[in-house]
């Protein structure tokens, strides 16, 4: 049973009819139990704070390798690919995502056939198999993955900016990995993949590491149960969490210039800086504030005189990759070809804008229709489907202050 309940009170929007639950289960797996007696789909999203920083050295891409072999059997269920045949059968999809600092698997199907779903996605944390014909297999399969990455400009200049960070920094790792990461240079050292993907499992899968989010149609007290039954095993070694110190950009690593010829036809323009990451000031929002005036389209705005010039046809502003200890802000143009031939010009008129909003100071109107704009989003927004929705819970549930 359940050893510990949050006294604190759950915040949920005013049009929200849903339960919600916080339990802690004596292997300290915390859980979120949502009831909604509505829904015609049941959903389950665990969080594990293991990603792609903790691959060995020699190892890049395990953690995200890891993800793919879970899927494949358990001792409970030993035929491979049982677990998404049962779940596309019924009505539903499953799928994971290796980041940073977190692996996130996740699943809905129909409400009725929830409890065994729920059970053969539980033994991905009990006893799962992972078999020397699958790890072969599996590899091959992660190795499709990066060559289909290759292709797309997004992943692209995603791994460029990794790979122009602190060699020193977990940031600067690849973590998709591929055949020669996974299989031929282990091999070249003496190394068993299958038995480094093992070890690596048993030393950092803990369900202390662990977040959990479960929604179903069923009341409370039974989700409840259910959950305590399937999650019960799964083993708590109390590992501590990881933390990354350190800052993946230096001096040397700033006042850059990268020219990438795309995949896609086009021009666009990126400019990145390194920040204190706005989760420590998230009561304040400063990268809130900023990409909604950076990123305003109005008269008066950057983008309104860039198209005005006739040299952008978009303009995006936010926080990008991020963690506790560091975080980017960046600006994403993307430009008309004659855009393509004023980047200095754009470049100079950004940071002009920029320093018009430094001399302004903050403005509290702003700063107060923000909130309010945030408040009527939170209170009615409307349902999203139940998948999306545990995906989005267990993701910051570790991140709760």
């Amino acid at each position: 049973m359940a050893v510990g309940k949050s006294d604190v009170e759950i915040f949920k929007p005013r049009n929200d009819k849903r339960e919600y639950r916080r339990i802690v289960l004596p292997n300290s797996l915390e859980v979120l139990l949502i009831s909604d007696p509505d829904t015609d789909k049941a959903a389950a999203s665990m969080d594990v704070s293991v990603g792609y920083f903790c691959d060995p050295d020699g190892l890049e891409g395990l953690a995200h390798f890891l993800e793919h072999m879970l899927f494949y059997a358990s001792e409970k269920y030993p035929m491979e690919d049982s677990y998404s045949k049962y779940i596309t059968e019924h009505g539903g999809s499953a799928n994971a995502f290796t980041s940073s600092e977190h692996t996130n698997f996740y699943f809905d199907v129909n409400v009725d056939c929830f409890e065994e779903a729920l059970d053969r996605f539980a033994q991905f944390f009990v006893r799962p198999l992972m078999s020397p014909d699958a790890t072969l297999r599996e590899i091959k399969a992660v190795d499709s993955e990066n060559q289909k990455n290759l292709l797309s400009d997004g992943w692209r200049m995603s791994q460029l900016q990794k790979h122009l960070c602190s060699k020193d920094h977990p940031y600067h790792k690849f973590s998709t990995g591929n055949w020669e990461t996974l299989e031929v240079k282990p091999k070249s050292k003496g190394l068993d993949t299958r038995l480094e993907l093992i070890k690596f499992y048993e030393e950092n899968y803990s369900a202390n590491l662990m977040h959990l989010v479960v929604y179903a149609r069923e009341s409370l007290n039974d989700i409840q149960k259910l959950v305590e039954r399937e999650f019960c095993d799964i083993r708590n070694t109390e590992r501590d969490y990881f933390h990354f110190l350190g800052q993946p950009c230096s001096l040397e690593h700033l006042q850059i210039l990268v020219k990438a010829v795309p995949i896609r036809e086009g021009h666009a323009l990126k400019i990145t800086w390194p920040i204190t990451p706005s989760i420590r000031y998230y009561k304040e929002g400063p990268c809130r504030y900023l990409s909604h005036l950076i990123g305003h389209e109005g008269e008066g705005s950057l983008f309104y005189i860039l198209k005005q010039l006739g040299w952008a046809i978009s303009l995006e502003a936010g926080e990008g990759d991020w963690s506790l200890e560091f975080s980017f802000f960046y600006v994403s143009i993307e430009l008309t070809d004659a855009g393509h031939e004023h980047i200095e010009d754009i470049v100079g008129l950004l940071f002009k804008y920029i320093l018009l909003l430094q001399n302004s100071g903050v403005m509290k109107w702003i700063f107060d229709e923000l909130v309010a704009i945030c408040e009527t989003g939170f209170h009615y927004r409307d349902k999203i489907p139940p998948i999306h929705y545990v995906v989005n819970i267990a993701s910051n549930m570790q991140k709760a202050f």
